[in-house]
């Protein structure tokens, strides 16, 4: 989100009184933000903050009836703009990965000081990112595990994955390379990634796997 004209407006999200006091206290010392609600729960997150429309949700990860993740995710489909800043007691990959994936601009351990705490609400609410060079390798790591797990030729490129369909059907070398316009050795050479990539040894194992990918999908089709 852009830079507001007015103080940023923070709305609290965590079970526990003394934390929200203590962080509540930190940011009305600033003059450039301010408190404009907070909630215990889920429940009560999700209620409060559209209706209060801040500019930042710092966010609780565990609470009593959710998380800060699922606030994230439901908050943020009804207030796109609205910067989400998750706060953990632990590092913990999972969560992390979680709280990107529902949308959150930031993700902060406990243990941080509150002069980098208060940086860390005005670098989301200037429509910056607070994730670190190594996590955003571990997320975009996870999310590729996670592709290729709901597509198991993710790994493939466009051509491989032709190559694959052609093998699937039947052909040879020779013919695929006459469909696909390429040199019998450069089909070969596909055809030795594309077993690679696989981690398959010989081409019945692909004509067979590409049997059966395309049997599911046909029984998809037909539900």
């Amino acid at each position: 989100m852009a830079e507001t004209d007015g103080p940023v407006r923070v709305f609290l999200v965590d079970d526990h009184d003394v934390v929200r006091r203590g962080v509540g206290a930190l940011i009305s010392d600033e003059s450039d933000m301010e408190v404009v609600g907070e909630a215990a729960g889920a429940a009560e997150a999700i209620a409060r903050i559209p209706a209060v429309g801040p500019d930042v949700a710092l966010l609780d990860v565990r609470l009593p009836d959710g998380s800060g993740v699922e606030v994230c995710r439901e908050v943020r489909s009804r207030l796109p703009e609205l910067a989400c800043l998750v706060l953990t007691s632990y590092a913990d990959d999972d969560a992390l990965y979680d709280a990107v994936m529902a949308g959150a601009s930031g993700y902060v351990l406990k243990q941080i000081h509150g002069s980098d705490l208060v940086g860390a609400i005005r670098t989301v609410a200037a429509g910056g990112s607070l994730l670190d060079p190594r996590s955003t390798a571990r997320i975009m790591r996870r999310i590729r595990e996670s592709a290729a797990h709901e597509d198991p030729l993710a790994v493939l490129s466009d051509q491989e994955r032709r190559v694959f369909e052609l093998i699937g059907e039947g052909l040879t070398n020779r013919q695929i390379g006459e469909r696909v316009f390429l040199a019998e050795k450069t089909v070969k050479n596909y055809v030795s990634s594309v077993l690679s990539k696989l981690e398959m040894q010989r081409r019945t194992q692909v004509a067979a796997y590409a049997a059966r990918l395309k049997s599911r999908v046909s029984r998809q089709d037909s539900d």
